[in-house]
């Protein structure tokens, strides 16, 4: 049996308790500085380019090491994420219209311009938010942006705070990096993420759930297809990408039906989408489907 099923995208879940609590106190609509990002001006000190001092606007040492150890192959992207904890990151703030006014020559007039924070569609539909660990990058990617300087991890609650399932690192850059949801939930929680499909825990749930059904006889945990990213010089990255992310292969007993084997899957599905771990540590699944060996 060697049918694969196409990835699927879980629907975008509530927040955790734990998780809203964390974006009650602390990022979500407001910079570094606690500052709320609405109703700002072009002018002034809200012109500043970051509130970091003596920054020099250059990615941090951390995170260039370890994408660099994930290009040579001698690193992984938890390895990555793990550098994002005490990294300064850029978010892109631009400005747009707030009010509108009708000048002497009867043309529309901008009369007061309000700063918002930028958010993408991902190519499956999904909200993600840019952030650029160097100004350069940002400037290069949008020179009319103004750059605001977070620690990644606001910059995690920022995203959530605004819908986002992922945050995209140097969009348009050598190496763009996608911190996908679990990862993104982590840093914002300032917590240590573990991949979905290196997870443990995660495994015993989902098997948990399977062995409610006979003609499952085992399964196992891989990276996704999507897991991967391609840096802009064509070389491929074993991380960084924006999914899928967990491939579950699953061994099936011979008997089952094509009508068989979409019940079963449609039932598998159904309740690893109820269990917690796994709404909160899987972003996004493929499945393949084997012949159990007796």
């Amino acid at each position: 049996m060697a049918s694969n099923e196409p990835g699927t995208t879980p629907p975008q879940r509530h927040l955790p308790g734990h998780i809203a609590a964390a974006l009650a106190g602390a990022g979500g609509a407001f910079d570094s500085a606690g500052q709320p990002w609405a109703g700002r001006s072009l002018a002034g000190e809200d012109a500043r380019i970051h509130n970091f001092e003596d920054d020099d606007g250059t990615a941090d040492a951390n995170y260039l090491t370890a994408v660099a150890a994930l290009k040579s192959g001698h690193g992984d992207e938890t390895g990555v994420i793990s550098s994002l904890a005490t990294a300064r990151v850029f978010i892109p703030i631009v400005a747009q219209l707030a009010e509108e006014a009708e000048g002497q020559d009867g043309l529309q007039a901008d009369k007061q311009a309000d700063m918002a924070l930028v958010t993408l569609k991902a190519a499956d539909g999904r909200t993600a938010m840019p952030a650029f660990t160097s100004a350069a990058a940002l400037a290069a990617w949008h020179p009319e942006a103004r750059p605001v300087a977070v620690y990644a991890a606001r910059a995690a609650l920022s995203a959530v705070s605004e819908g986002a399932e992922l945050l995209v690192l140097d969009p348009g850059s050598a190496v763009t990096f996608v911190v996908r949801r679990p990862a993104m939930w982590a840093l914002a929680q300032q917590q240590h993420w573990i991949p979905s499909y290196a997870d443990d825990a995660l495994a015993h749930e989902m098997r948990q759930v399977a062995a409610g059904f006979a003609a499952v006889r085992s399964l196992e945990l891989l990276p996704g297809r999507g897991v991967a990213a391609r840096a802009a010089d064509g070389s491929v990255l074993a991380g960084g990408g924006a999914g899928p992310e967990l491939q579950v292969v699953l061994y099936l007993a011979d008997g089952l039906d094509a009508e068989g084997v979409q019940q079963l899957l449609a039932g598998l599905q159904a309740g690893w989408s109820r269990n917690v771990l796994f709404g909160e540590r899987v972003d996004s699944i493929e499945i393949k489907l084997r012949r159990a060996v007796h």
